[in-house]
């Protein structure tokens, strides 16, 4: 058991590999919180141009998802740093790759999400002397959210865990912080267990918290 410590200091502690790893949970959850954003309005926009009657604008929005869902992330990812935006901010470039993908899976719940609601609820606002854009916004997509919820949860997951591939574009993610405290000690183990644990806490805590708040959500329908 002395032992197994004294393997953490050396590998953790005393070459001050915490350091590094702290450095790059920082990143990886900057990246996820402005990708998640931009992932989110992306997925709003372009989940109603969807179902919008005019055609330029469901031809847009179909085109924009059959793309991105139909490359692989880490080719997005490596078009975006050496093509598109070569020699920008990492961060910035990582975080806005993330959440374009995001966007097209996000467009597909939300689009799910509100058609999912009962027609007879549009006809229902439409009666009251509500506009089409009034029963959207105060009738349907209040009831969408509800339950496009969990699987909103689910990407947004997703997501965090997807960003361990940024290091593709040199950003010193968290987990290219655990193989550089494995290249620097020679001890594969310690670095990569702990990122490995630090990413299970992160989407275990995300689960509860988004668990807490469809709770909330289910009872203020009951009350």
């Amino acid at each position: 058991m002395n032992n197994f410590f004294q393997v953490i200091n050396r590998v953790l502690i005393a070459n001050e590999g915490w350091k590094v790893i702290l450095s790059g949970l920082g990143k990886t959850i900057e990246i996820a919180f402005f990708a998640i954003i931009i992932g989110t309005i992306l997925g709003c926009l372009f989940a109603l141009m969807k179902i919008s009657t005019i055609k330029p604008l469901r031809w847009f929005a179909n085109l924009y998802t059959t793309i991105i869902r139909g490359i692989p992330m880490v080719t997005q990812l490596m078009i975006f740093g050496f093509v598109i935006f070569s020699g920008k901010n990492e961060i910035m470039v990582a975080s806005l790759a993330f959440g374009i993908n995001s966007g097209a899976y996000c467009t597909e719940i939300f689009r799910a999400g509100i058609q999912g609601v009962d027609k007879g609820q549009m006809e229902a606002g439409r009666s009251l002397g509500l506009s089409y854009s009034q029963t959207l916004w105060k009738i349907i997509l209040p009831q969408a959210i509800k339950a496009v919820l969990p699987t909103y949860t689910s990407e947004f997951i997703a997501l965090i865990k997807e960003t361990s591939v940024a290091s593709f574009i040199a950003v010193t993610d968290l987990t290219k912080a655990g193989d550089m405290i494995r290249n620097a000690t020679y001890n594969p183990w310690v670095p990569l267990f702990t990122v490995a644990l630090i990413y299970l806490i992160m989407t275990l805590g995300l689960e509860k918290i988004f668990s807490r708040l469809e709770r909330r959500l289910a009872k203020s329908d009951r009350s």
